[in-house]
Order: C-alpha cells, then sequence, then structure tokens
C-alpha cells in the first residue's frame, strides 16, 4: 500500500501515479489532494483509473462516535421529516445531543480536536492561510499576487456572515476590482472556506451572483468572529454545513432554506413558529434547544445525522 498525502504539492504526480499505477499492479494507492484543485482533471488522466471521494467535516454524528467510540447510525432527510422522534427513539436512551452540540459548534468539525480542543482555532487560522497562500497556488489561472487580496476578502466576510452581496460595496472595502469578486468568491467555495446560497430555480455558475454567503461551518465563525458569534447565524450555518454534504440546497421565496427543490426549512430558536412558511406544502420549522419534536417543529441537531 502506497499512502500519499497533499499530493497536489509534488510536481507532475498525476503522471507519475499513472506510471506506477500501470507498472505495479498489486500496489494499491490512496492519495489526498486540496479541495481547491480538481484532482480528477489532471493531465495523468486518473479520471479512469482512480475512484475519486470527497470528504466532508465532520458531522454531529461523527463528531460523537469518534470521541466517544460510538457507532450512532446514519438517518435519510426523509426519515427524519417522516417522524423524527421515531428516529429520536433508535438511539440510546442515555444520548443527551445538547450536553455535546455547544462543543460541537465551537470545535468538533475538524478532528483537530482530538489533540487539543484549546488550540483548534489558532490551528484554523494557519489552516486558512495555508489554503489561500500554497494551495491556490497550484491552480493553473490563479495569481499568487492575489492572496493578500482574497485572505482580506474572506476577514470580511467572516465578519458580516450571513452576507447579502453587494459587489459594489464589497469591491469598496477589499479595494478587488468588482469583475474579480465572483472569481474570488468561487475559490474561497473551492476551499471549502464560505458557502454560496443561490436563489431557488437559478443557475449556480461561477457568474452567477449568490443571494447570501456563509462561513462553510460553524468552527470558523467562533474561530473568527471578533464580537462572538451570533447565535441565529450558528444555526442557520449548521444547518447548511450538514444538509449541503448531501443534498442541494437554495434560498427559496419564503423561509431559510429548499431542499432537493421540494423540502423548505425556517431555522431559529425553540420558540420559532411556522407563521412565516404556514401556506408552504413540505414545510418545516427548524428548532434550536430542543430535544424532541412536536408537530412539524424539527430539532436542529438531529440535521448532524445525515452522514
Amino acid at each position: 500500500v502506497l499512502v500519499l498525502d497533499e499530493v497536489h504539492k509534488y510536481k507532475s504526480w498525476s503522471t507519475e501515479l499513472k506510471n506506477i499505477h500501470d507498472v505495479y499492479k498489486d500496489l494499491k494507492i490512496v492519495f489526498t489532494g486540496s479541495s481547491i484543485i480538481d484532482i480528477s482533471k489532471q493531465e495523468g488522466d486518473l479520471s479512469r483509473r482512480a475512484l475519486m471521494y470527497s470528504l466532508s467535516g465532520l458531522s454531529f454524528r461523527e463528531y460523537l462516535n469518534l470521541k466517544f467510540n460510538g457507532s450512532l447510525p446514519v438517518f435519510t432527510l426523509e426519515r427524519i421529516l417522516e417522524n423524527p422522534n421515531a428516529v429520536r427513539n433508535t438511539l440510546p436512551v442515555d444520548f443527551r445531543p445538547m450536553a455535546h452540540f455547544e462543543d460541537y459548534l465551537r470545535v468538533g468539525y475538524y478532528p483537530f480536536f482530538m489533540e487539543d480542543e484549546e488550540s483548534v482555532h489558532h490551528k484554523l487560522g494557519q489552516m486558512i492561510r495555508t489554503i489561500v497562500e500554497q494551495d491556490m497556488a497550484e491552480l493553473k489561472d490563479f495569481d499568487i499576487r492575489n492572496a493578500k487580496k482574497i485572505l482580506q476578502l474572506f476577514y470580511v466576510l467572516a465578519q458580516q456572515v450571513p452576507f447579502k452581496p453587494n459587489l459594489v460595496e464589497l469591491a469598496e472595502k477589499t479595494a478587488i476590482h468588482r469583475n474579480s469578486l465572483n472569481g474570488y468568491l468561487h475559490y474561497l467555495e473551492q476551499a471549502r472556506l464560505i458557502s454560496l446560497l443561490y436563489p431557488e430555480g437559478k443557475s449556480t455558475a461561477m457568474l452567477q451572483k449568490p443571494e447570501k454567503i456563509y462561513l462553510h461551518n460553524t468552527n470558523l465563525m467562533f474561530a473568527l468572529a471578533e464580537r462572538g458569534a451570533e447565535k441565529g447565524t450558528v444555526r442557520e450555518t449548521f444547518f447548511l454545513s450538514q444538509v449541503a454534504t448531501k443534498y442541494k440546497v437554495a434560498m427559496p421565496k419564503k423561509g431559510d432554506f429548499l431542499v432537493d427543490n421540494q423540502f423548505t426549512f425556517e431555522v431559529g430558536g425553540k420558540h420559532k413558529t411556522k407563521k412565516q412558511i404556514a401556506q408552504i406544502p413540505n414545510s418545516w420549522v427548524v428548532q434550536d434547544d430542543i430535544i424532541f419534536s412536536t408537530g412539524d417543529e424539527i430539532p436542529l441537531w438531529m440535521f448532524g445525522f445525515l452522514y
């Protein structure tokens, strides 16, 4: 078995891996690369030889299993919507989701927490700089001289999420030409530093302006928010980060999120009502700080069991 980490940093790696694969028939090769690089399109044409997997950060379920050596199951979105209390009753009797939910939101998305929870946010700061200053340099059409501007853009967004893009205002704050902003936002999304939410029915093409911008996960929010992470935004970011891993998410005309063009969700605290989406079929309120479901209200933590 040959295992290679961050293989994209090695010149002509795809061609050499192809040659190794063709010569050493009994060798199993496992390699990882940055999410910013589309490794399936490299010149070595590995797409016909390799199985490519996209590895997301830890779900709430994976965090609990890793931290406590557990085996909590995965649930489909359809099963959760059909009967959330039945889902809750399949979990251990002594399971207390809220006892660990805040820790997950703060430090649980990346496996860094296994080494030292106190240093997670510091490591995230280092990771952000590495992605922008080193990984993006591997992109064929990326000018490394723009790395500083992209970092500046990211930190401006981090203080304003969820950000409703005003490209003129954003261009002024970051000194980035307006015509370049959509491309930079695309880079940050590919790097899994932000998530771009588009209106329902609209294209997600690179030139299309997103309706809202979120940080990619809640750990980034806690690491970067200068005035503390706003709870409402934390809830929405958690929901988006967990659901978008398995399903298509867009911004509906009413409500917070539209999933797979058929399910509408409004995300809030335990007193959030269905008033805003009452007339919409297949709609649910997702509530924080509750353990069990009542009617069309579903506990927020439960969406952390989708993968």
